[in-house]
């Protein structure tokens, strides 16, 4: 099974910028759906923004739509999450997750359940 190593958290302003890799240990496939979590202390798990390996079709949670960008680098085997204009409310710890053969469709911030690998994860936090 595929492990995911995150990485890139830490403290920053509001209003400044972040980016957090997410390196995995294997090569992904073209139904490989990947995706970034966050969560909150005394809040559920938060399913930010997923790229689906074949077309790189990405989608986000409204709430970080037009500042967060999911991508990744094949060669690397690993994906990102640039984060803009952070505010505090994305204070959170941020996981990478993947699920494996998925049909495009189903890769989206709206099933939160078909992920069934995760990293460790990586702090950030966003000071006022």
């Amino acid at each position: 099974q595929v492990q995911l190593v995150e990485s890139g958290g830490g403290s920053v302003q509001a209003g400044g910028s972040l980016r957090l890799s997410c390196a995995a240990s294997e090569y992904t496939y073209d139904s490989d759906c990947l995706a970034w979590f966050r969560q909150a202390p005394g809040k559920e798990r938060e399913a930010v923004a997923t790229l689906y390996v074949g077309n790189n079709n990405a989608v986000y949670a409204d709430s970080v739509k037009g500042r967060f960008t999911i991508s990744r680098d094949n060669a690397k085997n690993t994906l990102y999450l640039q984060m803009n204009r952070l505010q505090s409310e994305d204070t959170a710890m941020y996981y990478c997750a993947a699920a494996t053969g998925l049909h495009s469709l189903l890769c989206s911030v709206r099933f939160p359940d078909t992920f069934t690998t995760w990293g460790q994860g990586t702090q950030v936090s966003v000071s006022s």
